[in-house]
């Protein structure tokens, strides 16, 4: 228990010496200075309540999802009529009113069409659960897809969850930390940053639905029809304000090449002969082959790229693109192809959010709290200090190291994981530091009674380690496992007390015993005591 060679004391030495060096960024003069220099190191970020930031409360457009759901089904419905044999034609569809109708050009395929559409709309045989779709035949061969409430829900439901997932996966690539994204009631969503004075940027990045389509560009379309809006069958015309003809609208198929839903990564680059930015785009591996067949086939043609239903060009395919990559040019700065990127890389949002409220955190309270964290730490690790000094001599002033290594091994993991501290991370962090010591009174207490039966220096001191080392090990562990379900089961304040406590739990036991027992075990084999007073 008490041999430590050298590599050991070495080790140790090294690894708080390490944890401890990458708390001085985080000390605040010092994390000042570092900024005004220009260097990046980890440090520990604030949260809201002590650095300010930003709020946002953003609303989902609800008809905007019932509109993409009756789209998607509208799609589906023209792919099953065609995909099984015998091929069921249909007529033109229509989404008018909320519902979804197709004529039947042979009436004697209503049968056959209904199973195809219960096997879709899941109400087929053996299905459960509610029915999305309401299925009704008019006029012997007229269908009519109507949406149920349970459905609409459903869709609803499902659209928030994937888009509280993205709108967190687009602020965490923007470079903050611990961002604070919750649902509120069925259609909002509550985003609280740290440390965001500006929210603009932010609104702009989440405005953004990043609808990512390419499609092949109708070349029968007369620049009549685009100023009238009236597109050929089976195309339709959208925004193109960077059109190089001076028309600012352009005719497009309506079934797309490929959706931004393949893609694998986006990334800000620059054109190798201009040197201007763009966004270099890469498919997987289903996406690339349906991209490389399509080019193939449409070579000499041109293809329109599509950004929330606005073309943002539509160069031509002078051959085969193969490989699964492609690039998006244009009129982008390197912050506009850089923003793009983001918002591709992190999905498309499944539903149109507007901004509802905002507001901005100031600062001012956050400083009042550090400053009263600060304080509140300081008493504490002062009057433990002078406890352990007056209560234990020798053995207390290496329980008082300890705490003051501790403190900075805390604030050195917080940076390291970029962690962030709030208000209630303070409040776990004082009482880690107020705990920090109950192994050494343990310990201490232990080695006491052995001497008390008369056992030698050396054998208390190691039985005192050996036999305290337990039920220190038993009570951490009851701590940890309610750290853990706090972490687990809380959010937002809870979750950051759960993290601070944890890591204090950690490093306390290993600075409390192993490394007072170091402290120890080097006292005792250079100086050989008789007694010692404890």
């Amino acid at each position: 228990m008490l041999d430590f060679p050298r590599w050991k004391v070495t080790a140790i030495v090294a690894f708080l010496a390490a944890l401890c060096a990458l708390a001085i960024p985080s000390l605040p003069y010092v994390g000042r200075l570092t900024d005004n220099l220009g260097f990046h190191v980890p440090k520990i970020n604030l949260g809201l309540d002590l650095a300010g930031g930003s709020y946002l409360l953003l609303e989902a457009d609800v008809n905007d999802v019932k509109t993409t759901r009756l789209q998607q089904m509208q799609e589906q419905v023209q792919t099953e009529m065609r995909r099984q044999t015998p091929r069921i034609d249909i007529g033109e569809t229509s989404t008018r009113d909320g519902k979804l109708t197709f004529m039947l050009r042979d009436p004697s395929q209503v049968d056959a069409a209904r199973e195809r559409l219960l096997s879709i709309t899941g109400g087929g045989a053996g299905m459960t659960g509610q029915r999305e779709w309401d299925i009704a035949v008019v006029d012997t061969s007229r269908f009519v897809l109507t949406p149920t409430d349970a459905g609409i829900k459903q869709a609803i439901d499902t659209a928030m969850q994937d888009a509280t997932e993205v709108v967190r996966r687009r602020i965490d690539e923007l470079g903050t930390r611990e961002p604070t994204i919750v649902r509120q009631g069925d259609n909002r969503i509550v985003v609280q940053v740290p440390g965001l004075q500006n929210p603009q940027a932010l609104k702009d990045l989440l405005g953004k639905t990043a609808k990512l389509e390419f499609k092949l560009v109708d070349q029968t379309a007369t620049p009549e029809q685009l100023t009238k809006n009236q597109p050929p069958i089976g195309s339709q015309i959208l925004p193109y304000p960077t059109n190089p003809a001076g028309i600012p609208f352009i005719a497009v198929k309506r079934s797309a090449i490929i959706t931004g839903d393949q893609l694998t990564d986006a990334r800000q680059e620059f054109e190798p002969q201009t040197n201007a930015p763009m966004v270099g785009i890469t498919f997987d591996s289903q996406g690339g082959r349906k991209f490389a067949r399509v080019t193939q086939e449409n070579t000499n043609k041109p293809f329109a790229i599509i950004l929330d239903n606005s073309v943002i060009s539509a160069p031509n395919i002078n051959e085969p693109i193969l490989g699964g990559r492609a690039s998006i040019s244009g009129s982008f700065t390197v912050q506009s192809a850089n923003e793009l990127a983001i918002a591709l890389r992190s999905g498309k949002l499944p539903v149109a959010l507007k901004v509802v409220e905002e507001s901005t955190v100031g600062p001012d309270l956050g400083a009042d709290s550090i400053r009263a964290g600060i304080l509140a730490s300081a008493v504490a690790v002062a009057l433990v200090v002078a406890f352990m000094f007056v209560t234990y001599g020798r053995f207390g002033i290496y329980a008082n190291i300890a705490v003051v290594i501790n403190v900075f091994v805390i604030v050195g993991v917080l940076a390291l994981i970029n962690g962030t501290l709030t208000l209630p991370g303070i409040a776990g962090f004082v009482l880690t530091i107020g705990t920090a010591v109950d192994a050494n009174v343990l310990i201490n207490e232990r080695i006491r009674e052995e001497r008390h039966r008369g056992r030698s220096v050396v054998q208390s001191v190691e039985l005192g380690y050996k036999e305290a080392s337990r039920t220190i090990f038993e009570a951490n562990m009851t701590h940890a496992i309610s750290g853990i379900i706090m972490f687990v089961l809380g959010s937002g304040p809870v979750k950051g007390f759960a993290v601070v406590l944890l890591i204090g739990i950690a490093t306390s036991v290993f600075t409390a015993v192993t490394f007072t027992r170091m402290l120890v075990a080097l006292w005792i084999r250079r100086n050989k005591p008789k007694t010692i007073n404890i």
